[in-house]
């Protein structure tokens, strides 16, 4: 009962233009069920196994969310369904899902991670290096994939200005590349994915249009087996 009250409280706050993805990894079955009767489509994981043995026994209208670091090795395992990969950190990344994409006949969705935490622990693209994709000449040899924005994680902090800081800046660096670059086949930059269960009004605030919610829903992480 809590999850759906849980749920139903968040979207009630939420601005009509968020998405909310729940974060369900590590969580069993039966709990992303309960979201799904509540109303929730999009469920975000970070294992590619656990993703795919829930898209096995869940309903298959569920939007599923790859937001942990990718491997190049695991993308063929969730490219016949996976709906949209938050962390891509590399052109080899892109070029990986766009050849497996290519076997189902199917255009994958994808973000490009940026780093901004002062963490070493997190992945990432600098700006730098996102430029220098998206003018790639590699990248317009890819039909398979479309970038429609960025992700970012901030720092893992209990300094909310630099928290604030930190998306504020990836928000800036995102209308910037809205403004300068044009639609193309492989490319149209429609979604900022900042904010998780601690920080994600402080994201919204600072131009996020999806979040990433898991505690916040189910409640505590439970490491345990499915």
């Amino acid at each position: 009962m809590f999850i759906s009250k849980n749920l139903n409280r968040i979207k009630s706050e939420l601005p009509a233009h968020v998405t909310l993805v729940a974060v369900s990894k590590t969580k069993p079955i039966a709990d992303i069920q309960k979201a799904y009767e509540a109303g929730q489509r999009d469920f975000g994981e970070n294992k590619v196994q656990e993703m795919v043995e829930k898209y096995d026994a869940l309903p298959k209208d569920i939007r599923w969310h790859m937001i942990g670091h990718l491997q190049k090795n695991k993308v063929k395992y969730m490219a016949h369904f996976v709906h949209l990969i938050h962390g891509v950190d590399s052109l080899e990344l892109l070029e990986e899902i766009d050849k497996q994409a290519n076997k189902y006949n199917r255009v994958i969705h994808c973000l490009l991670q940026v780093y901004i935490a002062q963490e070493e622990t997190k992945f990432g693209f600098t700006q730098d290096e996102v430029l220098e994709v998206i003018n790639s000449d590699e990248l317009q040899n890819l039909k398979n994939i479309k970038i429609v924005g960025l992700m970012g994680m901030a720092s893992n902090t209990e300094n909310e200005e630099q928290i604030k800081m930190e998306f504020s800046n990836l928000n800036n660096f995102f209308q910037k590349l809205r403004q300068e670059k044009t639609e193309t086949l492989n490319m149209k930059l429609e979604t900022l994915s900042m904010g998780m269960s601690g920080d994600y009004n402080i994201a919204i605030t600072e131009g996020s249009n999806m979040v990433r919610i898991g505690s916040a829903i189910f409640g505590s992480r439970n490491y345990i087996a499915l």
